[in-house]
């Protein structure tokens, strides 16, 4: 198995609701190790750059209003496959479509309000990672 890095954030409407630990739990449970973690708020212009490749499509205003619209939680994690681990244990984006005993399944409100962003490829993590932390901040 490869040991690999991946973006998770914990949207507005997890942080909202306090469940930034179970959220923790379920990630370390899944075997991924959190390396970096920081509480902050999307200014409207690192909302809009972190979306960017959504610019235009018709959600990306709603999008970037739902992430400037309180504190989210921006993690690098790392494990063994940790992108597809990561993405097993959030569920599918539509959380009436996410397995039972995933994040989105058991925390989310609906395809906006998913509670979690995480990154769907090798090379986007790299990127995501790289957009919130400097290499000195991620202890691994």
């Amino acid at each position: 198995m490869a040991i690999e890095r991946t973006l998770s954030i914990l949207k507005p409407d997890c942080t909202a609701r306090n469940l930034t630990g179970e959220v923790n739990a379920m990630i370390e449970g899944a075997g991924l190790r959190i390396i970096a973690q920081k509480r902050l708020r999307l200014s409207q212009d690192m909302a809009e750059a972190f979306y960017g490749v959504h610019r235009d499509r018709g959600f990306f205003g709603d999008l970037v209003k739902f992430m400037t619209s309180g504190p989210v939680v921006v993690q690098a994690l790392e494990g063994d496959n940790a992108i597809a681990r990561y993405r097993e244990v959030m569920g599918a984006t539509n959380p009436y479509n996410a397995a039972p005993n995933t994040i989105r399944r058991r925390f989310a409100s609906n395809i906006e309000a998913n509670s979690v962003h995480g990154s769907d490829s090798a090379e986007n993590a790299a990127i995501e990672i790289n957009f919130f932390f400097r290499e000195d901040e991620i202890t691994g």
